[in-house]
């Protein structure tokens, strides 16, 4: 069994300047309310250190590999609850450059394993976490732009 969460937004901004936002894991800290610590390297193999937030939830830390990367267009880590297959969640953003200097922002994350009938509470949350982060990227966007024009 199988279920994906997806959300997306346009951002006022390019690829190149959501990309250098959302890939500066230490900054997360100061701008996402989703993903409130993150640390490591993005690069297919590595693993992440990441804790998330979702609203109305319990944090909780957890290290994904990072399976899937092409500059200032796409990253994809799976993580894992436990042991594999228990609770899996392959997670990914993609951007995708629009017209007049603007970016959609695509994240999703598909959770599979013998757990996810049990996980209809969480995953609302998640979903509701994801949001707020798209919010949050747009923002922080906006502000880099705003205080380092091109």
């Amino acid at each position: 069994m199988s279920k994906i969460i997806t959300t997306h937004l346009t951002v006022s901004a390019s690829a190149e300047e959501v990309w250098e936002t959302l890939t500066d894991l230490t900054g997360y800290r100061t701008w996402n309310p989703f993903i409130t610590a993150a640390a490591g390297t993005i690069s297919v193999g590595e693993r992440l250190d990441l804790t998330i937030e979702p609203p109305g939830g319990r944090a909780m830390t957890f290290k994904p590999r990072v399976t899937a990367f092409e500059q200032h267009h796409y990253i994809e880590w799976l993580g894992h609850l436990g042991l594999p297959g228990i609770f899996d969640g392959r997670h990914s953003f993609w951007l995708t450059p629009m017209a007049g200097d603007r970016t959609l922002v695509q994240q999703s994350e598909t959770f599979t394993g013998v757990l996810i009938p049990l996980t209809g509470s969480a995953l609302i949350r998640t979903r509701a976490g994801f949001v707020a982060m798209n919010e949050a990227l747009a923002q922080q966007t906006t502000r880099f732009e705003t205080h380092h024009p091109r």
